[in-house]
């Protein structure tokens, strides 16, 4: 078998690859994709960091490609879904280096608050700035937590072993998650006036590209401190920028940034921002982690097909997932669409099995469930092992039923999820031998594909419903790939689910709002 490292590993995991039987490995780091692509065909494994791009077509030049491992946590550099549809295992290690990007963020906290930088570059060219360099303590003061999984928890620990008062916001997770692990849960505009620092630490995704902006940083109290450790394009760097002009924010400190590494930036002329360059996983014991984790878990899966962290697949064994591979699929559609679809913190998932499965252990599909849930969430942080422990922690009650009776169907997945808002359920079965369909969405029946950049549309059930929801996108150049139209069981409103060549932008979204036969539009990434 052999194994291809494109990007900076530890020796202690190139090590681990030279001494497993059976095993050829080769460092090959620093390659453009044109040359990745050249000499990728014959190997079985693809050990990556963040420089190398895992993309589709990469992929298709990867013929022999049975595996990826990222040595850390983000994946926003692979395109999972072209490697599931090729049957390629991805894998992270999730948990190697949450400790030190944590204790990194509350480092960079301190260093803000005393001034460090700005007194080593002084002090270094000459100048006794003492007076001018005055900070302050963060005893007592209140920092606030936007993001509370693992490494927003640990952050937050940290901070009360300072003596801080440290308050939570996580529209994710339950009021009673956070005030059972001793912190008090807040809402954003609650954190956003009482904080004197606040931190972030929210995976990177679609809803949280650009989150920390002019309008977050405007609700923010008077001189406080800001840092991001988490992931590059959570903020807005020129918004930010005038913030800090403003006096608004009184110092930032960045770990990550939009584009990495970063063009001139008006921030660095600021003597009140300080920066570091992407450091937060970047200590020996976090590298030597994750580099015996991915060696570990690649050498397990070539040499007895064990699956460990992977993201797009399950912990089972060969024969088992050949026949659940589609229902797999499903499952992790239903608990995507689900997570987009609930408002609120989820508090209670049940998972009814309908139908004959041929007596299958359907254990597999509930955890994809979970994952294709939670992913939307916390992004990199969770996989098909660690689904169901993170969805307990975080208060959710999950229940599974079976029964016979599967309606209209030969077999049938319905899941309902419940949050302080409302209850939403979806039924979703699979067409042919491989083909995931969603077929009901509470009261309306249809056919949805489960793929792409999608919206489901409720309007009015009367002419000119419809035609005014493909004027406006037509008048905004936005084509329609596929439309479905679902009916309202007793009513008189249809479900529109709409799959489109490019995402709908913000302002389309409100356009289509607008009209006056649309009751709701709601933006889908499945």
């Amino acid at each position: 078998m052999k194994v291809l490292v494109s990007d900076n590993l530890g020796e202690v995991g190139i090590r681990m690859f030279q001494e497993a039987a059976g095993i050829e490995v080769d460092v090959k780091t620093g390659l453009s994709p044109d040359e990745l692509k050249s000499i990728i065909g014959p190997y079985d494994a693809l050990v990556i960091r963040s420089a190398t791009r895992v993309t589709e077509d990469l992929l298709e030049a990867a013929s022999n490609l049975k595996v990826v491992g990222r040595a850390g946590i983000g994946l926003d550099n692979v395109d999972i879904p072209a490697a599931a549809k090729r049957g390629v295992v991805v894998m992270n290690t999730p948990t190697g280096n949450v400790i030190t990007t944590a204790e990194h963020a509350v480092a960079m906290m301190l260093a803000l608050t005393r001034n460090i930088p700005q007194g080593t570059a002084t002090l270094k060219s000459g100048r006794w700035e003492k007076k001018k360099l005055q900070g302050q303590e963060i005893f007592n003061k209140t920092l606030g937590v936007i993001g509370f999984g693992k490494i927003g928890s640990i952050v937050a620990d940290r901070a009360k072993g300072l003596r801080m008062q440290v308050i939570i916001h996580d529209p994710h997770v339950t009021s009673e998650q956070i005030e059972k692990a001793g912190f008090e849960s807040v809402s954003l505009d609650d954190l956003l006036k009482r904080a004197d620092y606040i931190t972030v630490h929210v995976p990177k995704l679609k809803e949280t590209q650009g989150f920390i902006n002019k309008s977050i940083f405007e609700r923010m109290k008077d001189g406080v401190r800001f840092i991001n450790c988490a992931r590059g394009g959570i903020v807005n760097e020129a918004d930010l920028y005038e913030a800090m002009k403003s006096g608004k924010v009184a110092g930032a400190a960045l770990d990550v940034f939009e584009t990495e590494p970063p063009e001139a930036s008006p921030l660095f002329e600021l003597d009140n921002f300080i920066c570091t360059p992407h450091l937060g996983a970047s200590t020996q014991e976090a590298q030597a982690n994750v580099a015996i984790a991915v060696a570990e878990q690649i050498i397990a899966y070539l040499t007895t097909g064990t699956v460990i962290n992977s993201v797009n697949t399950p912990s089972v064994t060969g024969e088992l997932l050949e026949k659940l591979r589609p229902y797999l699929s499903l499952g992790d559609r239903l608990g995507c669409l689900m997570a987009q679809l609930c408002e609120g913190p989820v508090e209670e998932v049940g998972i009814e099995y309908m139908g004959d499965f041929q007596g299958l252990d359907l254990s597999p599909i509930s955890t994809a469930i979970l994952k294709g849930l939670l992913t939307p969430m916390i992004s990199d942080m969770v996989n098909s092992v660690n689904a169901p422990i993170i969805a307990k922690e975080r208060g959710i009650k999950v229940s599974e039923t079976r029964q016979a009776d599967a309606e209209n169907y030969i077999n049938l997945i319905r899941v309902r999820a419940k949050t302080p808002e409302k209850s939403t359920s979806l039924d979703g079965t699979v067409f042919g031998k491989n083909d995931p369909r969603i077929v009901k969405i509470n009261h309306f029946r249809l056919e949805m594909i489960p793929h792409g950049h999608s919206a489901i549309i409720h309007n009015k059930d009367v002419p000119g419903a419809i035609g005014s929801i493909g004027t406006t996108l037509g008048d905004n150049n936005i084509n329609i790939g596929r439309m479905q139209v679902g009916q309202e069981e007793e009513g008189d409103r249809n479900i529109i689910f709409l799959r489109t060549d490019t995402p709908i932008p913000p302002d389309v979204v409100e356009q289509l709002r607008a009209l006056p036969l649309v009751n709701s539009v709601i933006p889908l990434e499945l």
